[in-house]
Formats: C-alpha cells, sequence, structure tokens
C-alpha cells in the first residue's frame, strides 16, 4: 500500500487535493476589503493620470550587448574548463574558438 502512495500521479492528486484545501481554508481567513474603489482595475503610473508621454525604453542596444555576453561567457566559460591532456577535447575547444570568432564577426558586422 505504500508503494501505490508514492506513485507520481498518486503523489500529485494527494499534493495538490491539499494544496487546494489549505488555499481554500486560508481565503475563508483571508482579509477582504469592504467596496471596491473605481480606479482599483487602472494600472499604476507613478501618480501619473496620463502616461501616454511617459518614456519608451528602447531595447535596440540590448540585444547585442547581450549576444556578445553570451559569447564571451559561455565560450569562455567552455575553453577553460577544457582538459589538456585529451585530443578530442582540444578539437572541441578550437570548435568553440572558431564558433565564437564568427559569432563575433556577425555582430561587429558593419
Amino acid at each position: 500500500m505504500n508503494s501505490l502512495l508514492l506513485t507520481p500521479p498518486i503523489a500529485f492528486l494527494i499534493i495538490l487535493s491539499v494544496s487546494i484545501a489549505v488555499s481554500f481554508s486560508f481565503s475563508k481567513l483571508s482579509f477582504k476589503g469592504k467596496k471596491k474603489s473605481e480606479e482599483s482595475g487602472d494600472s499604476y503610473a507613478c501618480g501619473e493620470d496620463l502616461y501616454d508621454h511617459m518614456a519608451q525604453p528602447d531595447y535596440s542596444n540590448f540585444f547585442p550587448f547581450a549576444f556578445f555576453f553570451t559569447l564571451a561567457h559561455v565560450g569562455t566559460l567552455i575553453i577553460a574548463t577544457v582538459p589538456i591532456e585529451t585530443i578530442k577535447s582540444f578539437d572541441m575547444a578550437v570548435v568553440y574558438i572558431i564558433g565564437i570568432i564568427v559569432g563575433l564577426s556577425i555582430l561587429f558586422r558593419k
């Protein structure tokens, strides 16, 4: 009987039912406001009534930086952890170096 309770579907159903029961019981104890205001559904805009004029962020410079960051750090991590003793892993490091060079040449072409 114990092994049946430990199977993933049965354990999932037990945990799901316990979490639903706890959520339902705590919802009865939670604080509820007396009435909702008219503006409760509006998004918060730092006290501004009209937020159409607010700054719109431009991510066009972020993506090349993120691509460079990924190339530099993942390439460095892979190359630094390659053991020197094996030839096969050295070939993999060379492939990563070539991939980094190709990626950086694509990034900095203009």
